[in-house]
């Protein structure tokens, strides 16, 4: 059965237009002299970074929390705050920011890597990942930890079977080793098509994180903002421009997956 088939384009009232959330991306957290990926954010920077969010009456928050905001019409001034690949710096350098703050985050891990280092960054610097032990640790204390999929591997072009491991396979091992649910998924390398977008709802997650914003954009492919080391105050606000821009560019009504669970809550 094809993707058209199996999910039908909605009429645009049945869909909705709701904008997307505002969500920033992150990698790393640490003092690097190399970051040729630009991944890698000073823990001076992201201080600096989360006590602007603070100091302009933002509050950042995991996905699952904003999402549950929005549902309640309570997610003016929210943020997402969202950590790719699981590096071990999240634990030790964001973790005691967000707590100053009272900020929540999404750690979004790769459940068959813990412990080892990113060896898919061939040019960059070898950078631990959280360990299991670890990512228990957090998700007991609150933090949602999100699935990242096997192997930090791109989802497009991957046959069922293996699309399915990525998803459902993945989020079985997350959810044996933090002892519940695991709702969110996010894209490796951001990179997203319909059968990767279908194999992740149909794998029983909330949510997907993409990047970019496009013709999937909605629930199970929400863009994200790049946040780098010379972000300031200033570029943060241009960003958030830009996001709002692009959301009203982009047609969120298009989106066959995000309208699907619009229309179904």
């Amino acid at each position: 059965m094809d993707a058209d088939t199996r999910l039908p384009r909605l009429p645009a009232q049945a869909r909705g237009a709701r904008a997307a959330p505002w969500i920033l991306m992150y990698h790393s957290v640490a003092d690097e002299e190399e970051d040729p990926y630009l991944l890698t954010v000073s823990p001076d920077r992201f201080a600096a970074q989360m006590a602007w969010l603070a100091r302009t009456g933002r509050r950042g928050v995991s996905v699952r929390e904003l999402l549950w905001a929005r549902a309640a019409d309570r997610a003016d001034r929210l943020v997402g705050l969202t950590f790719d690949d699981g590096y071990a710096d999240f634990a030790r350098h964001a973790v005691p920011v967000l707590r100053a703050h009272g900020f929540t985050a999404t750690a979004y891990v790769v459940p068959d890597l813990l412990g080892t280092e990113n060896g898919w960054d061939a040019m960059g610097p070898r950078k631990q990942l959280l360990t299991a032990g670890q990512v228990a640790e957090l998700a007991a204390a609150g933090w949602e930890i999100g699935s990242h999929g096997l192997g930090h591997r791109a989802l497009p072009g991957l046959p069922s079977d293996a699309l399915a491991e990525q998803t459902r396979g993945s989020r079985r091992t997350l959810e044996d080793l933090v002892g519940g649910p695991v709702t969110g998924f996010c894209y490796p390398y951001g990179a997203v098509d319909l059968p990767a977008a279908l194999a992740v709802r149909d794998a029983g997650y909330d949510y997907a994180c993409a990047i970019q914003h496009g013709e999937l954009t909605g629930r199970f492919a929400l863009p994200r903002c790049y946040v780098g080391d010379q972000d300031g105050a200033l570029r943060l606000l241009a960003k958030h421009a830009r996001h709002r821009v692009r959301d009203a560019t982009t047609a969120l009504r298009r989106s066959p997956l995000g309208g699907q669970r619009e229309a179904d809550r």
